[in-house]
């Protein structure tokens, strides 16, 4: 009987996965921290404290200035999670309203100052994991040392002022006309510089050929072709001083006068 009344007067609590444990005794928050499992407490004087561990996803839709001006509607994931050993800590300084307290007042903080330093049109580009990794670092830097560990922030989508996107494809597709005038550009400068090239390789051995034209080599191309012309079984008339053949032309076998 008497143990019977003792079961009944105490009671106890599950930790479930992905989170922890903190007894709070008449107010007062107890160091230890429990593991998942079952936790021993007497229900008259304490209860169990659960505090999440386990990576949260909280989605926040806000706008955001930029650096014209603009405010860009964004929809961000935030992605974070408790460390375990300062879930107590947790309750101490925030209590168990943490994310509206803490974790989206610094969101839209760091979003806000961050977003502040690019334009509109950065976060529609290539820069936007820039600016997700900086707004990332500005929270971290303020959340760590409370117990909070922020592991991503996503720009999931980005709504532009009307008009925008216009002003944005006209000025790519003017950069992208630019970079293919430049292609062509560069292109017939290689082309020029090619044919530079040839004609100072044409005019090269021109001077090379004039240079090596001396009076002796020219006698001896005239000799050889007068002994060709000589050894040709053709009738012909050559006028020659013995320098330079000079060919008349076969003699007129008709006997006309």
């Amino acid at each position: 009987m008497a143990l019977a009344l003792v079961t009944a007067s105490s009671g106890c609590a599950i930790v479930r996965a992905g989170e922890v444990g903190v007894k709070s005794r008449l107010g007062k928050l107890n160091t230890k921290i429990y593991a998942p499992g079952v936790v021993g407490l007497n229900p008259f004087t304490s209860r169990l404290i659960r505090v999440p561990t386990q990576t949260v996803n909280r989605e926040v839709q806000l706008n955001l200035p930029s650096k014209e001006g603009l405010n860009v509607s964004a929809e961000i994931s935030i992605l974070y999670h408790i460390e375990a050993e300062k879930a107590r800590d947790v309750l101490l300084d925030v209590g168990l309203d943490y994310e509206e307290v803490l974790i989206l007042s610094v969101f839209r903080s760091s979003s806000a100052d961050i977003c502040a330093r690019f334009f509109a049109k950065d976060m529609h580009s290539g820069k936007r994991a820039e600016i997700e990794a900086e707004i990332l670092k500005a929270m971290a830097s303020l959340l760590q040392p409370r117990g909070f560990v922020i592991e991503a922030v996503l720009l999931k989508s980005i709504s532009l002022p009307p008009g925008l996107y216009t002003a944005i494809e006209d000025k790519l597709e003017a950069e992208q006309e630019a970079q293919r005038m430049e292609f062509i550009l560069q292109r017939e400068r290689q082309e020029a510089e090619r044919k530079k090239i040839e004609a100072e390789g044409v005019r090269d051995a021109q001077k090379i050929i004039s240079d090596g034209l001396t009076p002796e080599l020219i006698q001896l191309r005239s000799l050889e072709v007068l002994q060709d012309l000589s050894s040709s079984p053709n009738a012909k008339l050559i006028i020659t001083d013995g320098k330079a053949p000079v060919l008349v032309g076969p003699p007129d076998t008709s006997g006309g006068q």
